[in-house]
């Protein structure tokens, strides 16, 4: 694949839906070329349609961030990559720590920290060689509280987030920033679809009450604003909230 080279290019994984496919259209609308990574390859390729029948520029590639060999052959496909948002992740289950599933604490783990290391590694020769790069990290106000039955994703979390921290610290003095957007409850349509495998009943609990959860797209302008900001200013972590929710476990409810 061939990227477009006369402008920047940003890299969105898990582009398939929610934050990914809102942050990849507003990136794409401030000028990017704008290149979608998920797994579902016919969810990316009609966003890029999309995205290019809007004017914009936009190509996708099909990748599991958790394959690390298919990470550097994507990595190698790219002309130039002066922005990556490491988007791709979630969280499975609710149990607590006595009785969750290893299984499912590892996927997480996987998804949300390895995929992000493979994804960053392997394009961060490319970003530094732009001369003014960008690495964000999609964490969770999760990373930064814990709460009862989410151990596994909280774990996760603050694995995404040490990563972006330790990295912002290891890149002083090159032209790389390292972001973190930390959102707290975002309404999309899968996220807690997934978490509860597929229970839509038990999902639609989690904002039941709630009059205004963020929506993909309020998440997807503050990490876009983040990356737009002019080169010298980093902003090293954005923790961003509905109004009605003041930590992970205090929410406003008109019941």
């Amino acid at each position: 694949m061939s990227t477009t080279t006369a402008i920047r290019t940003a890299v969105v994984t898990g582009a398939s839906s929610g934050i990914g496919a809102a942050t990849a259209r507003q990136l794409a609308a401030a000028g990017y070329h704008v290149v979608l990574t998920a797994r579902r390859k016919d969810r990316i390729e009609a966003l890029a349609a999309e995205i290019t029948a809007a004017g914009h520029s936009a190509t996708a590639h099909a990748l599991d961030v958790t394959d690390r060999a298919a990470v550097d052959a994507f990595a190698a496909s790219l002309d130039r990559c002066d922005v990556v948002v490491n988007n791709a992740g979630g969280a499975l289950g609710v149990d607590p720590v006595a009785t969750g599933d290893p299984a499912d604490w590892r996927t997480m783990y996987e998804t949300n920290v390895i995929g992000t290391l493979n994804v960053t590694q392997a394009l961060l020769p490319a970003i530094t060689a732009s001369g003014d790069g960008t690495v964000v990290v999609l964490s969770s106000t999760a990373g930064h509280a814990t709460y009862e039955g989410g151990a596994g994703y909280v774990a996760a979390k603050n694995g995404a987030r040490v990563l972006a921290e330790t990295l912002r610290l290891e890149l002083l003095g090159q032209p790389v920033r390292v972001i973190e957007i930390a959102p707290g409850l975002v309404k999309t349509e899968e996220f807690a679809t997934t978490r509860f495998r597929g229970d839509t009943e038990r999902a639609a609990k989690v904002y039941e009450g709630v009059a205004e959860p963020l929506s993909a797209d309020d998440v997807a302008e503050t990490v876009t604003w983040a990356v737009t900001r002019p080169s010298h200013v980093n902003i090293d972590l954005l923790v961003v909230r509905p109004r009605a929710q003041a930590s992970n476990t205090k929410l406003h409810r008109e019941l």
